[in-house]
């Protein structure tokens, strides 16, 4: 397997197009050595399509989807600078295997590189992983786990931000409904409200704040009622309109919601749970995040499992705001079943650390199990002080890991929208990162072995 590889590899870079871009060369190499793996994701990319063996086929193969949503991250594209590269690239056509003269819309690479699902695309970075340990690159002897925040795409939320948002998200659906129902009028609220919205902003007084949220709920509660009122007209429209009505139906409930929980807090003077909270009217899913004395962050949390390699062999975005405690024994056995092996080494930080957790890694068959601090009572298990300092100094290098993640693959803040969209995306760009560390592995030795030739 790995003279094969490195022989493809040493062909296939005598040409510039691909000597320039070694990460698309082991791509190519791999997915025409591995057809397989393109059928990982096609039941998703077909999923709700028909196709036709008549006729002309305007729509991608799986695999085009597959190569064209790893180019897109590999390149740090949106989907518009991806439709653009297909003309200007010629390793981005060459890769993606298109006819230049009739290249792919934007839309068309965003309505099925979204449909791929997130245990699809775990399923897709085991198997990569595999062959990196097939060719040498991990042994899987040891773990290290460090967990993440990872942001979704919305403003700092306060109390009186979205109750402004959902007073002109109302609107906006109002103002759709008018342009397909002529009869249709509404009352726009949005100019008092704006101007209530700023005031809050500006008042510190406590009964004098209370006073303008109650004045901008009873607005809230006006649009609330308009919405009610246009859902009741659903007999007779159009499938346009049905579908708008809909929409209103639902955001009138999580209207409801927003309103409940800003009276509670703002008037009431009550706290309110952060499991009750909404954070955002645009990106529901959004949790509030708290590590330690850092500053609060808005998105989710992401427990990363990585190897000797630098490979990231596991990861998984979390619901709500779990300790990292919690998190071990999970990440631990993913990577046993997933890969069939038990690793010799495991080393995290001190917020993974517990008697319970120490106990589960013992009974998987680890020896040395490493947490970065440790309280008087609990010890870490290693064959010897300088094995315990040896792991102690490489897990530091997860930091380093996570770091060009964020960087490399604009991970910091996810612009993708929903939930299942937030996991797909960060499970794209864990496999983007596992290409490049690849990459560089494999480019390392293909030196040695010409060196040594």
């Amino acid at each position: 397997m790995k003279m094969r590889l490195f022989t493809a590899l040493s062909l296939k870079f005598e040409q510039p197009n691909w000597a320039r871009n070694p990460e698309f060369g082991l791509l190519d190499t791999i997915l025409e050595a591995h057809p397989e793996l393109v059928q990982l994701i096609e039941e998703d990319v077909t999923r709700g399509s028909k196709r036709s063996n008549f006729g002309r086929q305007d729509t991608p193969s799986v695999e085009q989807i597959m190569r064209a949503a790893l180019y897109k991250e590999l390149k740090g594209l949106d989907y518009r600078e991806l439709e653009f590269h297909q003309e200007d690239s010629r390793i981005c056509e060459q890769f993606l295997q298109i006819d230049r003269y009739r290249p792919y819309s934007f839309q068309m690479y965003q309505k099925y590189i979204s449909q791929v699902r997130a245990e699809n695309l775990d399923k897709l970075c085991v198997e990569l992983n595999k062959l990196a340990v097939s060719m040498g690159i991990e042994d899987l002897g040891k773990l290290r786990q460090d967990s993440t925040v990872v942001e979704s795409d919305i403003h700092y939320p306060t109390n009186n931000s979205l109750v402004w948002d959902c007073i002109k998200e109302s609107h906006r659906l109002l103002e759709r409904l008018s342009e397909d129902l002529t009869r249709f009028r509404f009352t726009d609220y949005r100019t008092g409200a704006k101007r209530t919205y700023f005031k809050i902003n500006n008042t510190k007084s406590g009964d004098k704040r209370i006073d303008l949220f109650n004045k901008q709920l009873q607005v809230m509660t006006r649009c609330i009622n308009q919405l009610s009122n246009a859902v009741k007209k659903k007999s007779g429209c159009s499938l346009k309109v049905l579908a708008t009505l809909m929409e209103m139906e639902s955001f009138q409930v999580l209207m409801k919601q927003v309103l409940a929980m800003v009276s509670r807090k703002e008037v009431q003077g009550e706290a309110v749970p952060n499991e009750e909270k909404v954070f955002s009217i645009y990106q529901q899913h959004t949790d509030i995040i708290v590590k330690g004395g850092r500053e609060v962050q808005f998105g989710h949390k992401v427990n990363l499992t990585g190897g000797k390699s630098g490979l990231i062999l596991s990861s998984k975005v979390l619901r709500g705001n779990p300790a990292d405690s919690t998190l071990y024994q999970q990440g631990l056995q993913q990577v046993i079943s997933a890969y069939g092996v038990v690793p010799r080494d495991s080393a995290c930080d001190g917020g993974y650390a517990s008697a319970a957790n120490k106990e589960a890694a013992r009974q998987a068959g680890i020896m040395n199990i490493v947490f970065n601090k440790v309280t008087a009572s609990m010890k870490n298990q290693v064959s010897s002080s300088s094995m315990e300092t040896r792991l102690k100094k490489w897990r530091s290098g997860i930091e380093a890991v996570i770091s060009n993640l964020k960087r490399g693959f604009k991970l910091r803040r996810c612009n993708w929208s929903g939930w299942q969209h937030f996991e797909a995306k960060v499970k794209w760009s864990v496999i983007g990162y596992n290409i490049r560390v690849m990459t560089a592995a494999v480019l390392d030795r293909m030196k040695g072995l010409q060196a040594a030739a």
